[in-house]
């Protein structure tokens, strides 16, 4: 019988809990609302709950699982569970996830960055099976970057994540809470999107990507400088990664996909550095699924 983990995909609006076997196969699913602002503990009864009926769904008792991996966005302290981020997930900052939920089903529980368990779910699944080095951006409420090396996802000093969304490609641009200016995040990311149309009176990144559309000049302008950062952005992974793939994931990034793959490309014409013909562009496959198949294969990994 195929061994089976719970994986999790804590966003910044909703949390994704699925039953995921060895092929990354999702043999059931729950999806909650974050909603952070009412606080830790009540998101974590909402994930605990969720996690619960996918098991009763899928047929599972805890000491059959492989264990929950939770893909989550950074940072925090992956040893202890301490989530410190204030910006994606208010309210939850300074609270430990890992405890509560070892205690409550008695099986190993992971945390892991939400754009790595993306990619992972996309090694195992989806586009990046078969890369040998491969490099994903997650385009939503913030700009995820992960990269795989020989099959396994790279991590920094002290076993950190590297924060690929923050690499500065305007040093003239936009503050970032990342304590720079001009990062791709802080220009091509939603609330970035958001922020430069409230002055013309667009409510939110959607509705400057409906403007756009439409041919409103002020609208086309944000996304194009949106389209520029990533282009830029993209241009130094090129160079940094030499990547076989780089993948586009992300609510917006695979909603408005031909607008930041016509951005990567280009960025992949001009590398006259690179192997030509040796760098694709693909969108991520497995669209909302990615960082929960990717927080269940991280606990199916060989020991």
């Amino acid at each position: 019988m195929s061994r089976i983990a719970i994986g999790v995909d804590i966003g910044g609006t909703k949390i994704a809990v699925g039953a995921v076997d060895e092929a990354g196969a999702v043999k059931a699913r729950r999806t909650v609302a974050t909603d952070a602002e009412a606080g830790f503990e009540a998101g974590l009864a909402r994930l605990a709950r969720a996690v619960d009926e996918t098991m009763a769904e899928a047929g599972v008792e805890p000491a059959a699982l492989a264990g929950i991996g939770l893909g989550c966005p950074g940072p925090f302290d992956e040893a202890s569970g301490r989530i410190d981020n204030f910006y994606t997930l208010p309210g939850w900052e300074g609270n430990d996830i890992l405890s509560p939920l070892v205690a409550r089903f008695g099986t190993p529980v992971r945390l892991v960055n939400d754009a790595d368990a993306a990619l992972l779910g996309e090694a195992l699944a989806g586009a990046a099976r078969g890369a040998r080095i491969a490099v994903m951006l997650t385009v939503g409420t913030g700009i995820g970057g992960a990269a795989l090396i020989d099959g396994a996802i790279l991590r920094g000093a002290g076993g950190e994540h590297p924060e690929i969304g923050h690499v500065v490609v305007d040093p003239a641009g936009p503050e970032c809470y990342c304590g720079s200016r001009g990062c791709i995040e802080a220009l091509a990311a939603g609330p970035a999107l958001a922020r430069a149309g409230a002055a013309h009176g667009y409510a939110d990144a959607e509705a400057v990507f409906a403007a756009a559309e439409a041919g409103d000049a002020p609208a086309r302008a944000i996304v194009a400088r949106s389209a520029d950062a990533m282009e830029t952005g993209v241009w130094s992974l090129i160079h940094a990664f030499l990547p076989e793939v780089i993948l586009i994931g992300g609510g917006m990034g695979e909603r408005h996909f031909t607008l930041y793959r016509g951005a990567a490309e280009r960025a992949v014409a001009r590398a006259v550095l690179a192997p030509k013909g040796a760098i694709r562009v693909v969108k991520a496959a497995l669209g909302n699924d990615a960082g929960m198949v990717g927080a269940a294969a991280l606990m199916l990994e060989p020991a």
